[in-house]
């Protein structure tokens, strides 16, 4: 995998969790950006174009189902595997609700982390 091809952003607003995933992720060679809000979603996937997305379900302001929709939308980022994350019992419902290809239960294990995105690289 090639530089550009290990860039991934996270999308949550709790920084315990962007400090942690984006510590254990650049031990394995990622380049890890990290945003507290959905805002202008698609201008901040296309300044990085990454090769997967993190999306928690709370996100502000529009929160992530309608963020993910509108990635989903777009002809040209609408490939890039997106993550769900959320503590919601519902997170399954969620993510399908929100077009993402697998999703994530809060609070995980950073072997499931691992696990999950790489599933999403494969299928990619």
């Amino acid at each position: 995998m090639n530089n550009k091809a290990k860039k991934i952003i996270i999308f949550d607003d709790d920084e315990d969790i962007l400090s942690i995933c984006s510590y254990i992720l650049e031990e394995q060679g990622w380049e890890v950006f990290t945003f507290t809000d959905c805002n202008n979603i698609i201008e901040k996937v296309s300044g990085i174009d990454p090769v997967v997305i993190l999306m928690d379900n709370w996100i502000p302001d529009a929160g992530g189902i309608i963020a993910t929709q509108s990635l989903k939308k777009d002809e040209h980022w609408k490939h890039i595997p997106v993550i769900y994350f959320s503590a919601n019992s519902d997170i399954q419902l969620l993510a399908d609700h929100a077009g993402a290809e697998t999703y994530l239960a809060k609070p995980f294990d950073l072997e499931e982390l691992e696990r999950v995105i790489n599933t999403v690289l494969v299928h990619n």
